[in-house]
């Protein structure tokens, strides 16, 4: 090192250490916002987390997250159910609804994604403006006449007017979902299988589907999520309690006497969110994949 640059590095060492220490200070006060955020948003779910061990008289009005008195009778209430129908019977429905609807949105979404993408036919522009038009119509517009077809077709207090339409590529938001990726997906591959003699069914089933993997894994978590939730359609269509899902349990566990068990509703409420947190945690990487594949391709 000659003379001149020791003299310039000398110079400038104080402004680095000047941006060094700038830029230390910067990482402290985000890492502590963060943090401050963090802490708000996770605090109402360990509160719940932490009620369910409570004694239901300790938890309105306490906003302390540790138990006074640990106790276990909430989840004890919570699995004896509501009614003669226990928290399994509740759960079972759940899971039926939920995974079929996933089956059903899964294949009949990625079927009509390749017919709009993939086939040419008359009128399939406007077809397919069409089904992102229904995007736009509120789901209770058509909930009167859903309800008076299910109803002569006798299938009202069954699982089929919850599950018929995920077959019948009702759910427009997937469609479309699928045919933004399989747009993005090279059309050589199609003329290559075409060549070698492979009709739409094969190139569907061996080509679009692996590689649309990203987009269904995508549309499978969010039609879990969904129809796990879903309050309003199973109320609507279901009039047996041996029907009845976990949201609707739920709110049973309001209404079945004055003074609400908070205790045993929190219970039931964290163990309807085992399967949900389990689903999202075990698949969330092919949900990432899944959106960074589309911005991508956007």
């Amino acid at each position: 090192m000659t003379l001149t640059e020791a003299i310039v590095t000398r110079r400038e060492a104080p402004v680095r250490r000047r941006r060094r220490n700038g830029s230390v200070w910067g990482e402290v006060v985000f890492h502590v916002v963060v943090l401050a955020i963090l802490v708000v948003i996770l605090y109402p779910v360990v509160w719940m987390l932490l009620s369910t061990f409570k004694p239901s008289a300790d938890i309105v009005g306490n906003v302390q997250l540790l138990p006074r008195e640990t106790t276990l009778e909430n989840y004890e209430t919570a699995l004896a159910g509501i009614g003669g129908v226990s928290f399994w019977t509740f759960f079972q429905n759940s899971v039926i609804l939920a995974l079929a609807s996933v089956v059903g949105v899964v294949l009949s979404s990625a079927v009509s994604a390749y017919a709009f993408a993939r086939i040419p036919f008359p009128g399939r522009n406007v077809y397919f403006g069409l089904m992102i038009a229904t995007l736009l119509l509120p789901f209770h517009v058509v909930i009167i006449p859903q309800y008076i077809m299910f109803n002569t077709l006798g299938m009202v207090n069954t699982f089929w007017p919850l599950l018929l339409g995920k077959f019948l590529a009702t759910e427009s938001f997937f469609i479309f979902l699928m045919v933004q990726f399989m747009r993005g997906l090279p059309r050589e591959l199609d003329e290559a299988a075409r060549i070698d003699g492979a009709g739409h069914y094969r190139t569907f089933v061996s080509i679009m589907l692996p590689l649309l993997k990203p987009a269904l894994v995508t549309s499978a978590i969010f039609a879990f999520i969904w129809n796990w939730n879903d309050f309003f359609g199973p109320l609507l269509y279901l009039k047996d309690p041996d029907l009845y899902t976990l949201p609707i349990a739920l709110r049973l566990f309001v209404d079945q006497s004055s003074a609400a068990d908070y205790g045993a509703q929190m219970a039931m409420a964290v163990l309807a969110l085992i399967p949900v947190f389990l689903f999202f945690l075990i698949f969330q990487r092919y949900l990432v994949d899944g959106v960074a594949t589309q911005g991508l391709k956007g």
